[in-house]
């Protein structure tokens, strides 16, 4: 009788390493390991070998880097979604992918489980779980970290060491991270003690501001419909855009973050978040927004945004609503296309300048030099109505405090045509 197969989200680190031998140590399971190249710096090679050394049957490695980019980080971006006002959502957003990843090599599999190795206290349970759920409810889910006896990453390198497991952490170097094109993410280790400083020896992607270049970098961004497509006047792939926009900015230090977030599941977590060229893009896009859009846009879509930011955070990519976002927010990218022109120093990143064919800003109406096209003595009409409902406020509280007489000589001067007389 054929094993039940099992898709496992592998990554060949800590967790996921002990979860493929205890699969096999503790179930009658065939193990397909699935790992997606969504840009972490890693010898693919090596993580498919550790695979088939340490139990699967077969191992996948997919590269998801465009459709990642594409399909998940440009759209995310053209809304604006920023979680909590720092984070730049860059773990949140690949999840739905590699979980619909999964899906797809367990339709294809002929397997009914997918196993996890997200801890019971993280978003990302609630991520891929949510996702599976929304794609294929019929397959069942193994999460070990909320069956099995382990209860630290101690124990897990225990067991490594216990079964000849090789691992890149140590107890002295327990940081989990998570890395893709966009970002790096960093937590545990000391910066659990939120009164500890990070040390700059964590960075990865970045180089801390004092070790950055003593003069600016400058860059071009060149957008179309709201989607970065150029750097310094040259059209660039989105792999390729994003990978040299990260260069740039972890030379320069931008895109570091050290925050404390509301986890999902209802804790405060600490992390430090490198993302140089999504930093870039944000404000970049941010500012070109502003120079097309109009006001009334600009604030709904900002609460769009922070709608959007939760969503995406909270592992709803596969629902009506952020289908329904999506349709709101690319109307409003129709106009947003022009170049930003973007200053980097020491961790600090400008917008200095923009221009857009679409830009609704005009020099001849802006200018306090003298002009044809703006005649100021309207301004007062203008001042009359906006102000209308302040001044009847007026009134009514003066006729409150004061008598007839005193109201009546008010109203006089008040409301005949918004001047006072006598």
């Amino acid at each position: 009788m054929a094993k039940e197969k099992v898709v496992l989200a592998y990554s060949g680190g800590l967790d996921t390493s002990i979860i493929l031998t205890w699969l096999k140590e503790n179930y009658d399971y065939e193990v397909i390991a699935v790992c997606c190249d969504a840009g972490q710096v890693e010898d693919f090679d090596a993580v498919e070998k550790k695979a088939y050394a340490t139990g699967a049957s077969k191992s996948y490695i997919i590269n998801i880097q465009e459709e990642f980019i594409t399909d998940y980080i440009w759209p995310t971006l053209k809304a604006g979604a920023v979680y909590e006002n720092d984070y730049l959502l860059g773990t949140s957003m690949a999840r739905p992918l590699m979980a619909k990843k999964l899906v797809e090599v367990a339709e294809a599999e002929g397997a009914f489980y997918i196993c996890h190795g997200c801890t019971g206290k993280g978003n990302d349970q609630v991520r891929f779980e949510s996702t599976i759920k929304a794609l294929n409810p019929a397959i069942k889910i193994i999460a070990p970290w909320r069956m099995w006896d382990f209860s630290s990453r101690e124990d897990l390198l225990a067991y490594a060491e216990e079964h000849n497991i090789p691992v890149a952490q140590s107890k002295e170097k327990i940081y989990s991270r998570d890395q893709n094109i966009w970002h790096i993410s960093h937590e545990g280790g000391n910066l659990e003690n939120p009164w500890n400083e990070h040390l700059d020896d964590i960075l990865v992607m970045s180089v801390a501001p004092e070790d950055a270049p003593d003069k600016p970098t400058y860059v071009d961004i060149d957008f179309e419909k709201g989607v970065p497509v150029g750097l310094n006047g040259e059209k660039l792939s989105p792999v390729a855009l994003l990978t040299e926009l990260n260069k740039i900015g972890g030379e320069n230090a931008v895109g570091t973050i050290d925050i404390i977030e509301n986890r999902l599941v209802g804790m405060k977590s600490r992390g430090v978040y490198e993302t140089p060229g999504g930093t870039i893009l944000y404000k970049a896009h941010t500012d070109l927004e502003k120079l097309i859009l109009d006001r009334d846009t600009m604030a709904y879509k900002n609460i769009v945004g922070q709608k959007y930011a939760q969503l995406v955070y909270d592992g709803l990519w596969f629902t009506p609503l952020r289908e329904a976002i999506d349709a709101f927010v690319n109307v409003t990218q129709e106009e947003v296309t022009g170049t930003v022109k973007m200053k980097l120093y020491k961790g600090n990143c400008l917008p200095v300048a923009s221009k857009s064919e679409n830009s609704l800003y005009s020099e001849e109406f802006a200018t306090f030099s003298k002009d044809e096209v703006y005649d100021q003595k309207d301004a007062e009409g203008f001042i009359n109505l906006f102000s209308l409902a302040m001044k009847i406020r007026a009134i009514l509280k003066q006729n409150k405090q004061g008598g007839k007489k005193a109201d009546e000589t008010l109203e006089r001067k008040v409301l005949k045509g918004g001047e006072f007389v006598g």
